[in-house]
């Protein structure tokens, strides 16, 4: 009889006890994480801030936070997490106890090894009671996006010609007519273009007069990278890491050319994250707003063919006869095909100068930069 009396009074706590701790269990609790950064480089080492707070009367026996991250997220061991790795993702437990209003706040480090941009929508919460009578579980969410650029590479770790091409730019900054600045007109001389001939001022001399032009201090400078790493390949690469060395090589160049207070613009031929058909171009521009453009439309390149090189350089030679302005194209690439030597040609022809920066494997360790 007494066993019978304490089977039943048991159970009555167990289900009392699945009540008051079990039922309200995620009422009145507050979630929240975030990163102490929102945009860095491959390399760099962040921390991610969960902060859970129960604002009742009733304290929690246990709670459990589970989230999916992008495996390319390196958790230090020990941070407090159980962690579940997959090829893409990986799942992540936390687990608290909270007393009546309390809020714990926990820091995890982690080291972003992969550029790209990264999405997190949801939290699932689940608690109960400690006999696990009650259970409950609900999604938070938590919208964030990470944008992680490439790493930078040391300068002496750039490909020789990678010199080459800086102090062209640099001193092209003072020898390049600029077509918008007019300081008068002067004499025909061979090789002045038609259409820099000034009519009026022909006809009244009764000699051929053309526009007398200043010097630039802003020329354009291009960097391109090329998706594709042979001739051969159509659609995704074969070879990744061709590709994202390329990548790091196009971010050193920008921050270092925008560093330097010249204008820098991008392209690239293949898919980006919502980019749609369209091949992306971003116009030379400075200052540090511009970099930020320019790095994450790096981070959002996908490893796969628009079209090929070849048919992206044409299309440069047919936009270059619509303008004036002399370019200075930085093409980085694994390759170089006879196509792409003839379309680089015609843009010499044009007087636009073009330097193939090689995707060669770095000889030291790259350097990441924060923001």
């Amino acid at each position: 009889m007494a066993l019978l009396w304490l089977v039943v009074v048991g159970s009555l706590v167990i289900v009392l006890h699945g009540i008051w701790f079990g039922r309200p269990v995620l009422r009145n609790l507050k979630y929240s994480r975030q990163f102490s950064k929102t945009r860095c480089y491959a390399g760099d080492e962040l921390e991610m801030i969960e902060t859970i707070s129960n604002e009742k009367r009733i304290s929690v026996p246990w709670l459990r936070l589970e989230a999916m991250m992008p495996a390319s997220f390196v958790f230090r061991s020990g941070s407090g997490m159980d962690i579940s790795q997959g090829n893409i993702y990986q799942n992540h437990k936390s687990v608290f106890t909270l007393k009546p209003y309390n809020r714990i706040t926990r820091t995890h480090p982690f080291v972003c090894s992969k550029r790209g941009v990264y999405t997190m929508d949801t939290t699932t919460m689940t608690g109960g009671d400690l006999f696990g009578v009650w259970r409950s579980s609900k999604p938070i969410p938590v919208q964030m996006t990470m944008i992680v650029y490439p790493s930078l590479v040391n300068t002496e770790d750039m490909p020789a010609i990678y010199q080459v091409w800086q102090g062209e730019v640099e001193v092209s900054r003072w020898i390049v007519e600029d077509p918008f600045l007019i300081l008068g007109v002067r004499p025909y001389g061979a090789g002045d273009p038609m259409n820099r001939i000034h009519w009026k001022a022909s006809a009244r001399t009764g000699e051929l007069q053309v526009y007398k032009q200043g010097w630039t201090a802003d020329p354009q400078s291009w960097i391109i990278v090329n998706i594709q790493d042979s001739a051969e390949m159509w659609s995704v690469v074969t070879r990744p890491e061709l590709i994202e060395q390329a990548l790091r090589y196009a971010a050193t160049a920008a921050v270092e050319a925008i560093g330097r207070g010249l204008p820098a613009g991008f392209a690239h031929n293949g898919y980006r994250v919502g980019g749609g058909r369209d091949v992306l171009r971003i116009e030379p521009d400075y200052g540090t707003p511009h970099l930020e453009m320019l790095l994450e439309a790096m981070a959002e390149t996908e490893l796969k063919c628009l079209v090929p090189m070849e048919q992206f350089l044409q299309d440069e030679v047919r936009l270059n006869e619509e303008g004036q302005q002399i370019r200075s194209y930085l093409l980085i690439t694994s390759y170089v095909s006879a196509a792409m030597e003839h379309e680089i040609g015609r843009l010499h022809e044009q007087g636009h100068r073009v330097t193939v920066l090689p995707v060669e494997q770095l000889k030291r360790n790259t350097g990441a930069v924060g923001v």
